[in-house]
C-alpha cells in the first residue's frame, strides 16, 4: 500500500510540472530545478513570448537560438531574433505565431533548447493537456 501511495505522489507531482493559467494573460509554465520555461500569449499586442531562464549558469552568446522537439512529431525551430537578458541567464523569443512551438510541446516527449554551445533538455511529460488549455485560452486570435 505504501508503494502505491508513493507512486501516486510521484505521478501527481509530475502532472503538476506543467501549468496553465489564463490570467492575467494566457501562460504555460514549466518550473524545473535547472530552468524555468514560460510561454505567454498577450491578446492586446497580439504576441507570443517564450522565456527560458537558467538557474545554474548563463547562456553563452550565439547567433541562433533553436529548439528541437523529439517524439512522435519531431520538428526543429530556429531564430536569430532572440534576446538575452543583461545577465545572460534568460533567453526570450517573441513572435505573432507559435503554432510550431505549441505543436512541438504538445505532441513530443523532449525538447532540446540550444544557444551557442549550451543545450538544455526540457522534458515534455505532462505538457500536452496544459498546451491544449493554452490553445483554448479565452484570448482572441490564439492558435
Amino acid at each position: 500500500m505504501r508503494r502505491l501511495a508513493a507512486g501516486f505522489c510521484l505521478w501527481a507531482g509530475a502532472a503538476q510540472a506543467w501549468e496553465f493559467s489564463a490570467t492575467p494573460i494566457c501562460t504555460l509554465l514549466h518550473d524545473d530545478d535547472a530552468f524555468t520555461l514560460r510561454v505567454t500569449y498577450d491578446a492586446t499586442l497580439p504576441e507570443y513570448r517564450l522565456v527560458l531562464s537558467l538557474r545554474d549558469a548563463p547562456w553563452p552568446g550565439g547567433q541562433t537560438f533553436a529548439i528541437t522537439f523529439d517524439g512522435d512529431r519531431p520538428i526543429a525551430i530556429a531564430t536569430d531574433r532572440h534576446e538575452l537578458s543583461e545577465s545572460n541567464t534568460t533567453v526570450s523569443v517573441t513572435d505573432r505565431g507559435f503554432g510550431n512551438v505549441l505543436n512541438g510541446m504538445e505532441f513530443n516527449r523532449t525538447a532540446i533548447a540550444t544557444l551557442g554551445d549550451r543545450q538544455i533538455a526540457i522534458p515534455l511529460d505532462g505538457a500536452a493537456e496544459p498546451v491544449r488549455q493554452f490553445r483554448a485560452c479565452p484570448a482572441p486570435g490564439l492558435v
